[in-house]
């Protein structure tokens, strides 16, 4: 199977078209404040009560079943007294239950904290204070670890037990299970609209402590009609996605467009490159849901039987490096690739549905006075946006990197640029920029760099915490990471800033992943052919894996304590010799002439 040529000026209108979609299926969320997720799902489950909504290896539900669950959750919920706004932490694995709970709590006006399940100790504890929960449901396997953050908590939540009984805990399944499963009347319930809360979402704590970020029900609704449009999501399509349900994607965006289209969405616990093609197969996907990381998992991986087996028709998701995209295309047939930018706290959204490789969104022309975000000039050192003399933030020209932001308007209608901000209030303030091109003026910062070209497609270039300046030039990480990618043999690349003794600015640093040795004088030959001098990494850590986060992002705070100690660390370092034009192995006494200021850099 090829994929068949782009006619000109065909992926332009088919864009038009999911333009179109997107906006019409999001255009009543405000006209009809009163209808909530869970009230899509209720409607769906009187039209096809026997259709198959989520489905796992570990349970099925049905849009009836799902109804019934949630309103079962909703019962619980409401006998235990937990009202418009109170919030409930949810540590449960990927599964239909998942949804079920979260929707059917929200749906009576409850928060729900969806924790990350990777986090324990004070990490986890972090995330319930800053929560502030009434009640913890916690799915059996994560016993122990609520039990490791119970000491660093200063909040008291009743815990729940799902799946087992434990006497430490009461179990929350059996008395679900005992709630009746109609839908609860409005009398018996809080009134709720879309503009009250439903979620506590975390940002992916790679390089601090995670926020919590409120998401209310009309952006639940928008992601949930925004994708279904963007995808033309139809009854008869089923999404594979394995991205974990504590985040945005996973939890909401994905279930969301599914549900709300009346189709199906298979959920796998964890990403599995052995397994991922014979699930699509088995179970007979047209859709799945990716972060670009795990895509070039997949390219390194053995080919196999079903790597074109199957029946996709689109990938969506974000993160996709260019040296990926078409490679990746070609080798699992995949007709048609979304990827998107956006953020679990709002205010700046882009899809790229043109599909160009490499690009993160475009805003077509008659609509960037609704969406467009603005990109201005950053000062990467103090990582503010600079200001001309009248105080005004300066807009990039074409192919100039700045920060991206999104303008706060008040406008019912345009709930995608909208931003709801964190528990924390003075986290919220720091993402808001006011007077930026005109007095009163507010905008939202993404803390992301990005730049837009002559046809005004937009590329990620890298975080602002990420990228820093060596030799008196920007180095941005992830373009840095791509370089090092494209080389044969390496699966991952971690690039961050280390600071030297005596030396302005940070270094570069990578922390390599391969499945095979290295070359390293070729790898520097192709480094030299595709970075400047200033971006080349001056140390290499040479690791057998990387940590990432469950969204497959590096988490670079430890490597960045670490530095290139080759005392303090058992990975071997190789620091690239200015006089020797290659990488050598760091050893203590280089680590001291360096660390003495005896070498020039």
């Amino acid at each position: 199977m090829s994929i068949a040529p782009v006619l000109p000026g065909s992926s332009r209108s088919s864009a038009a078209k999911d333009w179109l979609r997107a906006i019409e299926r999001t255009s009543a969320i405000h006209r009809t404040p009163t209808r909530l997720l869970s009230t899509v799902v209720d409607e769906i489950a009187e039209q096809t009560p026997d259709a198959p909504a989520l489905l796992s290896d570990r349970e099925t539900f049905t849009y009836r079943l799902l109804a019934e669950r949630s309103h079962q959750y909703a019962r619980w919920a409401l006998g235990q007294g937990i009202g418009k706004g109170d919030v409930v932490g949810l540590l449960m694995t990927n599964r239909p239950e998942f949804f079920a709970a979260w929707l059917g709590i929200a749906s009576i006006g409850g928060v729900v904290a969806l924790l990350n399940t990777n986090l324990k100790a004070n990490s986890l504890a972090h995330c319930i204070n800053v929560a502030d929960p009434l009640h913890l449901i916690v799915e059996a396997p994560f016993r122990e670890i609520i039990v490791s953050a119970i000491p660093e908590l200063n909040v008291s939540p009743v815990i729940w037990t799902h799946g087992v009984a434990d006497v430490r805990f009461r179990r929350i399944d059996p008395e679900v299970q005992q709630q009746l499963r109609a839908a609860i009347d409005r009398r018996e319930r809080p009134a709720l609209t879309v503009e009250d809360k439903a979620l506590l979402i975390y940002t992916s704590g790679t390089t601090g402590l995670p926020k919590a970020a409120h998401v209310g029900h009309a952006r639940v609704l928008q992601w949930s009609y925004w994708f279904a449009g963007m995808m033309d999501a139809q009854p008869a399509d089923r999404m594979y996605s394995c991205l974990p349900m504590y985040h945005s994607i996973g939890g909401v965006q994905v279930p969301g467009a599914a549900v709300v289209a009346g189709s199906s969405v298979v959920l796998r616990e964890k990403f599995s490159a052995g397994q991922f093609w014979s699930d699509i197969v088995r179970w007979d996907c047209s859709m799945f849901q990716y972060i670009g990381e795990f895509c070039r998992y997949l390219l390194h991986a053995e080919p196999s039987p079903n790597d074109r087996a199957h029946r996709i028709r689109l990938a969506c998701g974000n993160g996709l490096a260019p040296d990926v995209w078409k490679k990746f295309q070609e080798r699992f047939s995949i007709p048609r690739i979304l990827e998107f930018y956006a953020s679990t706290e709002g205010g700046v959204s882009l899809f790229n549905a043109e599909g160009e490789p490499g690009a993160i969104g475009r805003i077509p022309p008659y609509l960037r006075h609704r969406f467009s975000p603005a990109l201005v000039k950053l000062d990467v050192e103090t990582g503010q946006p600079l200001r001309d003399e009248e105080g005004r933030c300066v807009r990039c020209s074409p192919n100039e990197v700045g920060e991206a932001l999104g303008q706060l308007v008040s406008d019912a209608a345009n709930i995608g640029s909208r931003f709801e901000g964190y528990s924390d209030a003075e986290a919220s303030r720091k993402k808001l920029l006011c007077d930026v091109f005109k007095p009163g003026d507010v905008w939202v910062r993404t803390g992301d760099l990005m730049r837009e070209d002559e046809r005004g497609f937009f590329r990620f270039v890298d975080r602002i915490g990420d990228t820093f300046r060596w030799k008196g030039e920007n180095v941005a990480t992830t373009e840095v990471a791509e370089a090092l990618c494209a080389f044969p043999g390496v699966k991952h690349a971690s690039v961050y800033g280390v600071s030297l003794p005596g030396a302005e600015g940070r270094a570069g640093m990578a922390a390599i992943g391969a499945d095979s040795e290295l070359d390293l004088d070729e790898l520097r030959s192709h480094l030299v052919s595709r970075l400047p001098s200033y971006a080349r990494p001056v140390f290499l850590r040479l690791q057998p894996e990387i940590e990432v986060t469950g969204t497959f992002k590096y988490s670079k705070t430890e490597l960045v304590r670490q530095g290139y100690n080759p005392s303090a660390i058992e990975d071997p370092v190789f620091f690239h010799d200015p006089g020797q034009q290659a990488f050598i192995r760091l050893d203590r006494d280089l680590y001291s002439r360096i660390q003495s200021g005896g070498l020039r850099l």
